[in-house]
């Protein structure tokens, strides 16, 4: 047996193309299942959470959401903010790390992803992430995002089985019925949240608005993709390394070249 395919309960993981087509695949016609090869057996908790899955796949992922956005779509949305007047809140020097790095990967999937197979929490948890998403990092809001991730965590940490009851089996049918339209409202919704990133001036034509936010559109389907395939761990994880690049670069560039960060 091959060191891939080795280990108890654990199938041979999946190649990167073998991925990223079954991201297309995906996008066109959205499901529950199933997983993607490579999950452990055992705790669905902990997979969900601590995905077995490599730093090296999470940068591929984020090297093709990079060149996507850097070569088709961030181009589009350069030239729309142009014709519009809008622009960046960014204050490249004043880089959010804290924000963009660790709280935002938290707090948007949980706002936006972490119901799409936790559909039992969404009642409580998207209501209670949406108002830690509003109060940012300060120390409510941290506070607040600490006790969710308890919530969360506290049924298997503490071994309460009647919390882990699933939904009954109608509702289940019922959702993933409706799974392909609530997988794009995700990911359309947590685009237009990205819309606060620009000062908008009011002659704006609302049609220039998608195309602003045509990068954050397409890495929210992949985290979405993500989220249902690897989970919310991995979305996470991803979230934040999408972040981080752009900020990387920004932060190099005023380190080594004082003069172009400051025309910026």
């Amino acid at each position: 047996m091959s060191e891939r395919g080795a280990g108890l309960g654990r199938t041979p993981a999946a190649c990167f193309r073998d991925e990223l087509r079954d991201f297309f695949h995906f996008v066109v016609h959205p499901r529950l299942g199933p997983r993607l090869p490579g999950r452990h057996a055992g705790s669905g908790w902990w997979e969900d959470w601590f995905p077995a899955l490599s730093v090296g796949r999470l940068l591929k992922w984020a090297f093709f959401l990079w060149s996507v956005n850097l070569v088709f779509l961030g181009p589009i949305a350069v030239a729309a903010a142009t014709a519009g007047g809008a622009t960046h809140r960014l204050n490249i020097h004043n880089i959010p790390w804290m924000a963009a790095l660790v709280w935002a990967p938290i707090v948007e999937e949980l706002v936006f992803r972490y119901g799409l197979r936790r559909v039992g929490a969404i009642w409580w948890l998207v209501p209670a992430a949406v108002a830690a998403m509003l109060m940012g990092a300060t120390w409510s809001g941290i506070l607040l995002l600490a006790g969710i991730l308890l919530v969360c965590w506290m049924p298997y940490l503490a071994n309460i089985p009647y919390a882990r009851k699933p939904i009954p089996w109608r509702y289940r049918l019922g959702y993933r019925r409706l799974f392909p339209w609530v997988f794009h409202a995700a990911s359309l919704l947590f685009a237009a949240v990205h819309l606060y990133n620009f000062t908008l001036q009011a002659g704006t034509p609302w049609w220039l608005f998608p195309l602003l936010v045509l990068p954050q559109w397409l890495t929210g389907l992949v985290l979405g993709w993500l989220r249902v395939k690897r989970g919310i761990g991995a979305s996470m994880l991803l979230h934040g390394m999408f972040n981080g690049g752009p900020l990387l670069v920004v932060w190099l560039v005023i380190q080594w070249a004082p003069d172009m960060a400051g025309a910026l």
